[in-house]
C-alpha cells in the first residue's frame, strides 16, 4: 500500500477482535476516506479499558496489504495498538483513529470501561482526531450496516474540521432499522452505574470461581439531553469526550477545604 502525499491516512481497531462484524464494516466506510492501516488483537479484549501490556513482550504480525488497506494483528490491548501503530508501525501521524464497531453501546459510564473508547482517547491523547463508534446490540446476529450512513456523515464533518485538542467522540448507535432512526443527537454522558453481581459457581474439579454479571441503572432516565435518552429514543448519539478528568467546578471548594 502506498500513501501519497495530501493522501488521508486512518489508523483502525477495535477490541471485539480481528474478525468482528464491526471491524469489517467499519473498514469497508474508511476506505472510502482514504488509505487505511488496521491494527486489531485475534481475541476480543472488551472491558480493558487503557490497560497496556507491560509484563509479556508485544509482538505485531502483518496478515494482509492491498492498495487500499494493512492489516495487521497484535497481541495486547486497543491501547497497545495505537500506540504501537503510531510509534513502529507507520511513517507519519495518522489523520484519523477510529474505533469500533462496538458489539454493545458504550454509553454512560461504559465509557470508563471500553476498550474501544481507550483506543479513541489514545488516539485523542496523540493529537489526533479520534472517534469511538459503537452499536447498541450484543445479539450474535447484529445488522451492523445501519451504521454506515451515519458513520459516513460524522466523518464527513469531521473531514472539514479537525477536532479541538484534547476530546474525541463516543457515538452510540441504535439497533433498528434505518427509517426507525430519527437522526443524531448531539448529548452528554447519562449519569449512572453498573449494578454488579458476581454468579457463583463450581468448576468440574468442584472449585468456586465467580462470574461476572449485572444491570445499568441509570440515574436520571427522564432526562433529554444525555446519550442514554438519545440511544432509547432511536437518535444516534453522539457525546464529545474530554480526556482532562479534572472536576474543575471543585477546584475552589477543595482549596477552602484544604486552606490552600
Amino acid at each position: 500500500m502506498v500513501i501519497e502525499k495530501g493522501e488521508r491516512l486512518i489508523l483502525l481497531t477495535n477490541d471485539d477482535g480481528l474478525y468482528a462484524a464491526g471491524l469489517k464494516t467499519l473498514l469497508e466506510v474508511m476506505e472510502e476516506f482514504g488509505k487505511v492501516v488496521l491494527v486489531s488483537t485475534m481475541e476480543s479484549q472488551s472491558g480493558m479499558s487503557q490497560a497496556l501490556t507491560v509484563k509479556t513482550p508485544l509482538r505485531v504480525k502483518l496478515l494482509e496489504e492491498n492498495e487500499k488497506h494493512r492489516i495487521y494483528t497484535c497481541n495486547g490491548t486497543p491501547t497497545d495498538s495505537i500506540k504501537i501503530a503510531v510509534n513502529q508501525l507507520l511513517d507519519r501521524h495518522p489523520d484519523w483513529v477510529v474505533s469500533g464497531i462496538n458489539h454493545g453501546a458504550n454509553a454512560s459510564v461504559s465509557v470508563l470501561y471500553s476498550g474501544t473508547m481507550a483506543a479513541a482517547i489514545e488516539g485523542c491523547l496523540y493529537g489526533i482526531s479520534s472517534v469511538g463508534f459503537s452499536l447498541n446490540s450484543f445479539s450474535s446476529t447484529a445488522d451492523f450496516s445501519v451504521c454506515r450512513t451515519y458513520i459516513r456523515l460524522i466523518m464527513e464533518k469531521m473531514a472539514l474540521e479537525p477536532l479541538p485538542q484534547g476530546v474525541c467522540l463516543n457515538v452510540n448507535i441504535p439497533a433498528v432499522e434505518k427509517k426507525d432512526i430519527k437522526g443524531i443527537k448531539v448529548c452528554r454522558q447519562s449519569k449512572g452505574n453498573w449494578k454488579e453481581e458476581f454468579e457463583k459457581r463450581k468448576d468440574p474439579m468442584g472449585k468456586t470461581y465467580y462470574w461476572l454479571t449485572g444491570s445499568f441503572q441509570n440515574h436520571e432516565p427522564e432526562a433529554k439531553d444525555t446519550d442514554e435518552w438519545a440511544l432509547a429514543n432511536n437518535y444516534v448519539s453522539v457525546v464529545p469526550v474530554s480526556v482532562d478528568m479534572t472536576a474543575h467546578w471543585f477546584i475552589d471548594k477543595l482549596k477552602e477545604k484544604l486552606g490552600k
